[in-house]
């Protein structure tokens, strides 16, 4: 039995994009010679890569639901260079040289395409702001400055009355500003990329994978109304790896939380006073990420949860209460907007390893993986998608060998009902010591 996603329906995100075509789902007995599973930004980087390497090889992808309906349309719209805040901690700076340079290639090859394929997702070359509300948020801000001084990387500070300018409230004390991420709409940005797909390669939407079994060296792959075979098995699935019965016990799902509002009247923007499409993040990691879209909306992400059955583990009275946190953390750095609604509350599941290494390379027989980006699923899923095709067909790279370099085993989790006891704990620790980011 593999437990699919149950995702909300509620993803902002994707309610703002104009409804798909009807769905063609796998229907049917059929060959390949590679099957992709998740098409998100790894599955789609992996399956563009075998086709762009492998112009006449058939590759089918599947997913369990509409592209972009799944975690990589769900995040808060940013395509991140820097490397993770314990990435960045690493004592090897070649280590962090390496990491920063795979997400920079991430973030070229992302371009370049919606570039190539007009692709209409809200991209912008508008960096990042990290923010800082109190003495812990501070504290960590001068943290975040000394590292980027020790990598070597441009950043700047910003606060007072030019932050305000930009935030459009004077919650915040302080901000370091760092000029290489990008920020996008998710949602539009992978459906856009699976329309651009090249022709080799057959998308198979609402075709959730029920069962896999080896024979004959082919690997067949079970969904409701078919099954595809193929030699060479690719899964961009994240969390539900584990679900196919690989790297079981190692991954932990996690689930974050975000609201925005409804695009703000020209009257409601005179009051708000800030600039559009910025995006901030919290010094302080358990604290508040925050967005203002190119569409005047606000966002605000906060809340974790260890959802043990992915959507499942979270009902209508949970999400009701964090809607109401997020409207409190709205409401202290909005007050002047305390009549705009919010129009849409969301989940989106990942994976995250206790030892905060990501994984990439050869699972099985005919079976590859990249899972776990702790995180940074954008940039970290389209390089990680692209060079593990590369991997799959034996080519060799000074890129395919640095992520093999900077990526690992996640450790082992200790099992239930200790784990769900610890992380529970310890998201709840989190939340406490940084209320005042919150």
């Amino acid at each position: 039995m593999i437990h699919l996603p149950n995702d909300d329906g509620d993803c902002g995100w994707y309610q703002a994009l104009a409804p798909r075509p009807a769905v063609s789902p796998l229907n049917g007995d059929e060959k390949a010679d590679y099957v992709v599973i998740g098409a998100g930004f790894a599955g789609l980087a992996i399956a563009r890569r075998l086709a762009e390497q492998a112009p006449q090889a058939r590759i089918i992808l599947l997913d369990a639901q509409r592209v972009g309906q799944g975690a990589s349309g769900r995040n808060s719209g940013f395509v991140i260079d820097l490397p993770h805040k314990f990435s960045l901690e690493h004592p090897d700076p070649a280590h962090k040289q390496k990491i920063l340079n795979l997400n920079r290639r991430a973030i070229a090859l992302l371009a370049s395409r919606i570039e190539q394929h007009q692709i209409e997702c809200q991209w912008s070359a508008a960096g990042k702001y990290q923010g800082a509300v109190g003495e812990r948020g501070l504290a960590y801000l001068d943290h975040f400055e000394s590292l980027m001084r020790d990598l070597g990387e441009p950043w700047r500070a910003v606060e007072g009355p030019e932050l305000a300018k930009v935030l459009g409230t004077n919650h915040y004390q302080r901000a370091v500003f760092t000029p290489g991420s990008y920020l996008m709409q998710p949602a539009a940005l992978v459906r856009g990329m699976a329309d651009a797909l090249p022709e080799n390669v057959r998308l198979c939407e609402e075709s959730a994978v029920r069962g896999l079994s080896r024979e004959n060296g082919r690997w067949a792959v079970k969904c409701d109304r078919g099954t595809v075979s193929a030699p060479t098995l690719l899964l961009g699935t994240s969390i539900f790896t584990r679900e196919f019965g690989w790297l079981k016990n190692r991954l932990l799902p996690v689930m974050t939380f975000a609201s925005w509002t409804r695009p703000l009247t020209d009257a409601e923007m005179q009051r708000y006073g800030g600039q559009l499409d910025w995006g901030l993040t919290p010094a302080d990691h358990a604290g508040t990420t925050m967005r203002m879209t190119a569409d005047r909306r606000i966002m605000v992400r906060n809340t974790y949860k260890y959802v043990p059955r992915y959507g499942h583990s979270v009902n209508d009275a949970i999400r009701q209460r964090i809607r109401s946190d997020h409207r409190a953390a709205f409401l202290t750095r909005y007050p002047e907007l305390a009549e705009v609604p919010f129009s849409h509350t969301w989940g989106g599941v990942y994976a995250i390893s206790r030892n905060f290494t990501n994984y990439f390379g050869k699972l099985d027989d005919g079976v590859y993986a990249c899972a776990c980006d702790n995180g940074v699923g954008a940039a970290w899923g389209t390089i990680s998608g692209t060079l593990l095709a590369d991997f799959a067909q034996g080519h060799d790279s000074a890129l395919l060998r640095d992520i093999q370099q900077v990526t690992g085993m996640p450790s082992k989790n200790p099992p239930e009902p200790l784990l769900g006891l610890g992380v529970r704990s310890r998201i709840r620790l989190a939340r406490w010591q940084s209320r005042s980011e919150l």
